[in-house]
């Protein structure tokens, strides 16, 4: 056997097993590096590189808005403002075919702009709204399935924790990824809506229509007023700043983190202990964030290293396949990997391998980017093992099966397969938005 066949059975085949076996991702990457280290660069060797590649690896500049995106999700989550706005929204929404299920749509896709993590999103608008449908009679394809197609969301427009962490690990440019990725985001939330109004006028039964309470005009704008305008600004800041070039997106993640601690000042909702609470939420997140990236310099110099890198890339290139074709192929690959891992590990096992394709056959990485966050996106809500599905079952608890669970979010996953066919069909819509700033 080859070295660098080892070498892939090896890192591959460790980090998947340790995973398998409920080992957590960031202590199975931080094994696997210690062992490929001592066996393919030298032993004492190759750990003192380990330690040395740690340093400049988490020395990125362009790292900086992962925690502090992370940190405007936790504090609007913390504070009530997430809570607040969902309602305004609420009250917004008269008699429509579907009510609570466009209010979830809309109400996570506004919370998306805010909060750079999916988990908070989901947790927030299911513990918020689903009662209010289960009690209703919402079938669950109505009441489970929009509150997780939305919640992905979180990681197409920005501001977005992974899209940062995938532009660096991709080293694409991370304002134009983050930027490109708002029109994906947008075309799944219209679908989402559609698919949502065109099924309530087929079935009516599964959103029984209900009474609201009758509202002047002014009771239902005056919250969104309050609670949802004033938030949008924070949005405004963060976006705004990167599309006029005013800032990097670290810079504007600092103003995004700033705008949110006076928004919730000025809703005196800010205190000592949800501010606390947000640090400690953020902390354990970009720590576990930190150390994944700490070791995945290594992770890429052992495969260069024993050649594995170099040897599959001429073999892909060599293969006569068209680009096309072979971005497909990654992206099944991708596709597949999401029924069984996280974001995390599936960027970290498949872009020291990608990239250097992509490269290597002249495709546009700013759109292979961002399908690659498309895909990722699709795998939090992926049976068995996607992420969002098991902050779900929490929010329903035993109410529902995981079986269930897993029927209701299939024709959202269907409907965002097909937002990627067409990001793939019309690649110019990846340079629209970046686009403009020039």
């Amino acid at each position: 056997m080859q070295e660098w066949t080892l070498a892939l059975l090896l890192m591959f085949g460790g980090v998947v097993a340790m995973l398998l076996i409920g080992l957590p991702i960031v202590f199975a990457f931080l094994a696997v590096n210690i062992v490929g280290a001592v066996i393919f660069l030298g032993g004492e060797i190759g750990l003192t590189q380990l330690v040395r590649n740690m340093g400049p690896a988490v020395a990125n500049y362009s790292l900086a808005p992962v925690p502090l995106f992370v940190l405007m999700g936790e504090i609007m989550l913390q504070t009530g403002m997430a809570s607040r706005s969902i309602d305004a929204i609420d009250r917004l929404i008269a008699r429509v075919p579907g009510r609570l299920s466009i209010v979830a749509v809309l109400s996570g896709t506004v919370f998306s702009s805010l909060s750079g993590s999916t988990i908070a999103n989901v947790a927030v608008v299911g513990r918020t709204l689903y009662p209010q449908m289960h009690d209703r009679g919402y079938h669950p394809v109505m009441a489970v399935g929009p509150v997780l197609a939305v919640g992905g969301i979180a990681m197409l427009i920005p501001p977005s924790s992974l899209g940062v962490l995938l532009g660096s690990l991709a080293q694409i440019s991370i304002n134009d990824l983050l930027l490109t990725a708002i029109v994906p985001g947008i075309l799944m939330a219209f679908l989402f809506l559609g698919f949502i109004i065109v099924s309530c006028i087929i079935r009516p039964d599964i959103a029984p229509v209900f009474d609201v309470k009758e509202l002047t005009w002014k009771q239902r704008l005056m919250p969104v007023v309050t609670h949802v305008l004033p938030l949008m600004l924070i949005f405004v800041a963060v976006v705004g700043s990167m599309f006029t070039g005013v800032a990097t997106p670290t810079e504007a993640s600092a103003i995004g983190v700033l705008a949110t601690i006076v928004a919730a000042a000025g809703y005196r909702a800010l205190s000592f202990e949800s501010l606390r609470k947000s640090l400690i939420e953020t902390t354990k997140f970009s720590g576990m964030l930190l150390i994944i990236i700490c070791t995945s310099s290594t992770f890429s110099q052992i495969l260069a290293f024993s050649g594995a890198t170099q040897s599959l890339a001429e073999m892909v290139t060599s293969s006569g396949l068209t680009p096309l074709l072979l971005v497909l192929g990654m992206l099944a690959v991708l596709v597949f990997l999401g029924c069984f891992m996280d974001q995390l590990s599936m960027m970290m096992l498949t872009l020291p391998i990608f990239m250097p394709i992509v490269a290597g056959l002249g495709i546009d990485q700013l759109w292979f980017g961002v399908l690659v966050l498309i895909v990722l996106e699709i795998s939090l809500i992926t049976p068995p093992f996607g992420l969002l599905l098991f902050v779900m079952q929490g929010v329903v608890g035993k109410q529902l099966k995981v079986t269930t669970i897993y029927a209701s979010v299939a024709p959202f996953i269907l409907l965002e397969f097909i937002i990627l066919a067409l990001m793939i069909v019309f690649p110019q819509l990846t340079a629209w938005l970046p686009g403009l700033l020039k």
